[in-house]
């Protein structure tokens, strides 16, 4: 393993880490969702522009109206996406919301196929059908911890929506091309700040430091230091290699979910997490048909 796949790996799995820490974050606060966001833009803008200014990313001449338009879209995308993911986790679960997160994958193949021309072939469209089959048994299941149908229910479709709008800001930033991604993710947290402020002058400040070390964290650490190990696994790893770490985030949240919280999947939520990841993984490292060991020897056995 060469230097710069050895530490793109690291990047990508400390990255990955990190992400399914969050919940535990958000939940543990005790604010808010709006001002679990609003913190995570301000102190997160922070950490970003002192980063920016010292790897000398702040360049005017990159600052066109084009750009600057589509990362304040792509911002106002991914700070609904934290709300709606972050107001899930009290609803169904940090391990369910996290789990029904993972079809973002086929709504960017949706939106990709409706705004970018991508085509969806038959085997996307499979991978597609196991990841709804998955949905279906973790919708079926009974909620855990005596949590009631309609607040499970509410979880999970406020993790979609999430998944929706993540998949929206995907596409912006495909849109950016070129532009370097830390300048990206500066401008879309300034973005998030600006939306949330009304909200955030209106409630409550945290009171304790503990609550302050928790938003803290998740600024700089979840948000600033996160984007710089992710993008900089990303610009070092090959795709498929990208795609197969990124599965360390959900199952870091489930780990952390239970001994955190002692929630435990039920037997129907397992088997339909794991096809979602099993969809999730086909789709990001380009499985085949062929490829899958069922599906081949039953075309062996037929040919």
């Amino acid at each position: 393993m060469d230097r710069d796949l050895r530490r793109g790996s690291a990047e990508m799995t400390a990255a990955m880490l990190i992400s399914g820490t969050i919940g535990w974050f958000v939940l543990m606060s005790g604010q808010p969702v709006t001002g679990v966001v609003f913190w995570r833009c301000v102190f997160g803008a922070v950490t970003l522009a002192i980063l920016a200014v010292a790897l000398g990313l702040i360049d005017l001449r990159q600052l066109r109206p084009r750009i600057v338009g589509l990362a304040v879209l792509g911002g106002v995308a991914i700070v609904v996406n934290w709300l709606l993911l972050f107001q899930a986790y009290s609803h169904a679960s940090i391990s369910i919301a996290t789990m029904v997160y993972n079809t973002q994958p086929f709504m960017l193949l949706g939106l990709g196929a409706l705004f970018l021309g991508d085509k969806i072939t038959p085997t996307k469209l499979f991978w597609l059908s196991v990841s709804f089959i998955g949905m279906m048994a973790i919708v079926s299941a009974k909620p855990a911890g005596g949590a009631g149908t309609g607040h499970y229910l509410a979880g999970i479709a406020l993790s979609l929506a999430a998944a929706f709008f993540y998949a929206i800001a995907a596409i912006v930033t495909k849109l950016l091309k070129g532009t370097p991604p830390l300048l990206i993710a500066l401008i879309q947290v300034i973005t998030g700040a600006a939306m949330l402020a009304p909200f955030a002058i209106t409630a409550p400040l945290p009171q304790t430091a503990f609550q302050w070390t928790l938003l803290i964290t998740i600024g700089v650490v979840h948000t600033g230091i996160m984007y710089i190990l992710l993008y900089g696994a990303i610009q070092r790893l090959p795709t498929h290699v990208t795609g197969a770490l990124s599965f360390i985030y959900p199952i870091a949240a489930i780990l952390v979910d239970r001994i955190a919280f002692g929630h435990a999947l039920q037997p129907a939520q397992i088997l339909g997490s794991v096809a979602i990841l099993i969809a999730a993984a086909g789709t990001n490292l380009g499985w085949t048909l062929r490829s899958v060991p069922l599906i081949n020897r039953q075309t062996e056995r037929s040919a």
